[in-house]
C-alpha cells in the first residue's frame, strides 16, 4: 500500500512541474507577456562610429551617446530632468541638424490619419542646453534645414520656417485652407496610398523647398460621425473614392533668399499623379515623378529651380502597373541615378545614365529584391536586400555600380531588415527566423556580427514556459500553382485524431504573410487557438509578392476572384488530410483579408463552416482612388470586375457562420462597407453576428479595445468552429 501511495503521488508532483502554461488573452493584450524588444531611438551619428539611443533611466528620459563597436556610453545629451518651463518633456522622436550642434524634440504626439503626426516641437542647442519652443501650436513635419539655420514645419495647410538666427517666422504659403487647399502637406489619398505624408524637401543647400499643393476643392467629402457628445460631431474630410475627382496637384519651388515662389512646369494635364519629389545631387535640380491615372507610365522630369523649367529625363510604361517606392537614388555624377523596375519580369535595380541614354543591370535573376539600404558614393556600391535564395528569405547584398562584384553579406538563413550607418563601416541587422525572435546585431560591412545590442532571450526563454504548437512552412496546391504556406500544429498533435483548422490571409497584390520572421500574424493570439486545438494555416495566394510579376499581376482586373479560388483551394486540400475535420474548415482576414475571408465565406459555403471579416472592403467602389485603380481601373471601364467579386452583392448565397467586425471612425475602410454588406445579408434573409467599435479606426485599438476584439473573435471560433 505505500508502494501504491508514493507512486501516483510522484506521477502526479513530475506531471505538474513539466505541466506547461496556457496562452491567455491578458497574456496578449494586457500583461505584455510576449513583448518584442527592439533597439528604441536608434540614431546613427555622422562619423559613423557612434550612436545615440532614447532611454529610461531612474523614471527619466535620457538621449546618450554610445561607442558601436564597443557599445560603452561616452555621453549624455539630453536629459528630460530640465524641464521647460515647469514642463517635463516626453519625447516621441528627435533628429539632429546636419553639423550635429542641435536637435528638434517631437512631444506630445497626436495622430492625424496612418502616417500624419502633430508634435509640439521643441529646438535643443546641445552645446548650451537650451530649449527654444518652435511653434505655440503643435506642427507636423518640422525638419531643419541643411545649413542647420532655419527648421520648416506646416500648420493649418500652410509651410512656414523659422529662422534660427533671429527668430523670425517666415510664412511661405497663405492660402492653406482646410478641405480646400493644402500647402507642404499630404491629402488623405496621397499620404495612404503613395506612403508620405511631408509634402516639401529642402534643397541639398537649403537655399530652396520644394513643396506640393494640393486643391482638393474638386475632390468629394466623406462624412463620419464621432459619437462624442448630446448631438455627436460630424467629421468631414476629402476621400476620393474609385472613379472620383483627385486633388489638382502643383509642385512650387520657393527661393529662400528671394522669398518667391516659382511653378515648376508638370504639364497641362491636371488627372494625374505626383507621387514623388527627389532633389537631386545637384542643389538647383529638382526630380518630379509625374504618372498617368492608370498608374501604368511613369515619367521622371528635371525641374530647374530658378525658373520652373522641366525635362523628361526617364520614361516607362507597363502592360498593368507600376508601383512607386523610394528605391532610388541620384549618384553624384549629375547624370545618373539608381532605381528598381519590374521590366524584366522580376524586381531589379538598375542604373540609369539620361544623358548618355545608358541602362545598366546591377541585379538580374528569378528573384525579386526588397529594399536600397544604402549607396556608398566612395566605393561605388550599391546595398540592398532581396529575396535571391527564396521568397521567404531577406539578405543583404551588395554589388558595385557596374553590376560586377556581388556579395553576401548575411548568409544566415531568415529574413535579415537592415539599417543602414553613415560611413557604412556597420550596419544594423534585425534578424529572425519563423520560430526564432529577433536578435540585433551590429555587423561591420563585410557581415562580421561585431556585437549584438538585443537578443530578446528574456522572450525565447518565455516562450519555453508555454505550451507552444510547431510552426513549419509547407506548400500547398491553389487553384493554379503551389502555395507557400506556415501552419502552427497543436501541441501534443496526434495524427489519429480530426482537427478543426482555422485559416488566416492577407492575400493584398504584393504583400506577403508567409516569410522566415518572426512573429508571423498574430502569431501567440494563433498559439492559444492551436492550443484549444485548431490547426491554424495561412497560405500566400496568387497576386502576392516576391515571386515575380506575372504572379503578383495576375489578379489585374479582377481583385479577389483568382485569391479566393486558391484559399478554396487550399482549403478543400486541407479537408482532404486525414487528421483535419473537413467539416470544421474557417478562415479569417483584417482589411483586404476580410474583403477576401468574406467572399471565401460566399463562394466557398460547401467548403467553410465559418468566417471572421475584419474591416474588410465589401465593394470596391466605397474605397480609395489611387489603390483600387492601379488594380482594377475605373469602375466606368471595368464595373464587372467590381461587382463580380463584390462581397454586397454575394449575401443571398451565405450558408455559414459569419462574423463581421469594423470600426464606426475608419477613415481608410469606410464603415459603409459593414453598412452595405449588412443590408444585403438582411435583405437576403440571412443569419449573421456583427461587432462595431465606436469611434475607433482601420487599427480598431486603443484601452480595452483589442482584448475585447480578440476576446469577441475567439469566443465566435470556439463557438462556431
Amino acid at each position: 500500500m505505500r508502494r501504491l501511495f508514493f507512486i501516483p503521488l510522484l506521477l502526479i508532483t513530475s506531471f505538474v512541474f513539466a505541466q506547461k502554461k496556457q496562452i491567455t488573452l491578458e497574456n496578449i493584450w494586457r500583461n505584455g507577456t510576449f513583448a518584442v524588444k527592439s533597439v528604441p531611438g536608434f540614431n546613427a551619428m555622422n562619423d559613423g562610429v557612434r550612436y545615440t539611443k532614447n532611454d529610461a533611466v531612474d523614471g527619466r528620459q535620457v538621449i546618450n551617446v554610445y561607442n558601436l563597436e564597443t557599445g560603452e556610453k561616452e555621453k549624455t545629451l539630453f536629459d528630460n530632468a530640465q524641464k521647460f518651463n515647469d514642463k517635463t518633456l516626453v519625447v516621441h522622436d528627435y533628429s539632429f541638424s546636419n553639423d550635429e550642434t542641435k536637435m528638434l524634440l517631437f512631444t506630445e504626439a497626436q495622430n492625424i490619419y496612418r502616417r500624419s503626426v502633430l508634435y509640439k516641437t521643441y529646438l535643443y542647442n546641445i552645446a548650451t542646453q537650451s530649449l527654444v519652443l518652435i511653434d505655440e501650436n503643435k506642427v507636423l513635419h518640422a525638419s531643419l534645414s541643411p545649413d542647420n539655420n532655419k527648421v520648416a514645419f506646416v500648420k493649418d495647410n500652410n509651410l512656414y520656417y523659422r529662422d534660427l538666427q533671429n527668430g523670425e517666422v517666415v510664412t511661405v504659403t497663405t492660402d492653406g485652407k482646410r478641405n480646400e487647399i493644402i500647402n507642404g502637406n499630404c491629402d488623405w489619398v496621397y499620404e495612404e496610398e503613395f506612403e508620405f505624408t511631408k509634402a516639401y524637401e529642402w534643397a541639398p543647400d537649403g537655399k530652396h523647398i520644394a513643396y506640393y499643393r494640393f486643391d482638393e476643392r474638386l475632390v468629394p467629402e466623406y462624412t463620419m460621425t464621432v459619437y462624442d457628445s448630446l448631438y455627436p460631431t460630424p467629421y468631414k474630410y476629402k476621400y476620393p473614392k474609385a472613379g472620383e475627382s483627385n486633388s489638382i496637384v502643383q509642385i512650387k519651388i520657393y527661393d529662400v533668399a528671394k522669398k518667391q515662389v516659382t511653378n515648376a512646369n508638370i504639364g497641362s494635364e491636371t488627372d494625374q499623379y505626383i507621387p514623388r519629389i527627389k532633389w537631386t545631387k545637384d542643389p538647383n535640380s529638382l526630380c518630379i515623378f509625374r504618372m498617368n491615372r492608370h498608374q501604368n507610365k511613369l515619367e521622371l522630369l528635371l525641374a530647374n529651380a530658378a525658373d520652373g523649367t522641366t525635362n523628361v529625363i526617364y520614361k516607362e510604361e507597363n502592360p498593368y502597373y507600376i508601383e512607386i517606392n523610394d528605391n532610388i537614388q541620384f549618384l553624384p555624377d549629375n547624370e545618373s541615378f539608381i532605381f528598381n523596375s519590374e521590366m524584366s519580369g522580376y524586381n531589379h535595380f538598375y542604373r540609369w545614365n539620361w544623358k548618355k541614354q545608358k541602362l545598366t543591370k546591377l541585379t538580374s535573376g528569378n528573384y525579386d529584391i526588397d529594399q536600397l539600404t544604402g549607396i556608398d558614393e566612395a566605393k561605388k556600391t550599391l546595398y540592398y536586400t532581396a529575396a535571391e535564395t527564396s521568397p521567404l528569405e531577406r539578405k543583404l547584398y551588395s554589388v558595385n555600380w557596374d553590376g560586377k562584384n556581388k556579395k553576401v553579406l548575411t548568409t544566415e538563413p531568415g529574413t535579415h531588415a537592415i539599417t543602414p550607418i553613415n560611413g557604412y563601416k556597420y550596419f544594423l541587422d534585425k534578424h529572425s527566423r519563423l520560430n526564432t525572435p529577433p536578435a540585433f546585431y551590429m555587423r561591420d560591412i563585410n557581415g562580421k556580427i561585431v556585437r549584438t545590442l538585443e537578443d530578446n532571450k528574456d522572450l525565447a526563454n518565455k516562450m519555453k514556459e508555454y505550451d507552444l504548437g510547431d510552426i513549419q512552412f509547407k506548400q500547398f496546391p491553389g487553384d493554379s500553382a503551389l502555395l507557400n504556406a506556415w501552419v502552427i500544429m497543436p501541441p501534443n498533435f496526434d495524427s489519429s485524431k480530426k482537427y478543426p483548422v482555422l485559416m488566416f490571409q492577407y492575400s493584398g497584390p504584393g504583400s506577403q504573410n508567409v516569410a522566415d520572421r518572426f512573429p508571423v500574424a498574430d502569431f501567440f493570439w494563433h498559439q492559444m487557438l492551436a492550443q484549444k486545438g485548431y490547426i491554424i494555416v495561412c497560405a500566400d495566394g496568387t497576386g502576392t509578392g516576391f515571386r515575380g510579376e506575372r504572379f503578383k499581376k495576375k489578379t489585374y482586373l479582377t481583385l479577389g476572384n483568382l485569391e479566393s479560388n486558391d484559399q478554396i483551394a487550399v482549403a478543400k486540400h486541407l479537408g482532404s488530410l486525414q487528421y483535419v475535420d473537413k467539416n470544421r474548415i474557417g478562415i479569417w482576414g483584417w482589411s483586404y483579408g476580410g474583403f477576401m475571408s468574406s467572399i471565401c465565406i460566399f463562394k466557398g459555403h460547401d467548403v467553410f463552416k465559418s468566417a471572421i471579416a475584419v474591416a474588410p472592403v465589401t465593394n470596391w467602389r466605397f474605397y480609395d482612388n489611387i489603390y483600387t485603380e492601379r488594380y482594377m481601373r475605373t469602375p466606368a471601364e471595368n464595373p464587372k470586375g467590381y461587382d463580380d467579386n463584390a462581397p454586397e452583392k454575394m449575401a443571398k448565397i451565405l450558408k455559414g457562420k459569419f462574423l463581421l467586425i469594423h470600426g464606426t471612425s475608419d477613415d481608410n475602410v469606410h464603415f459603409q462597407n459593414q453598412v452595405s454588406l449588412v443590408d444585403a445579408l438582411i435583405k437576403a434573409n440571412k443569419e449573421f453576428d456583427s461587432e462595431f467599435y465606436p469611434n475607433k479606426a482601420h487599427g480598431i485599438s486603443g484601452g480595452a479595445t483589442r482584448f475585447h476584439l480578440y476576446k469577441r473573435m475567439t469566443e465566435f471560433i470556439l463557438n462556431n468552429l
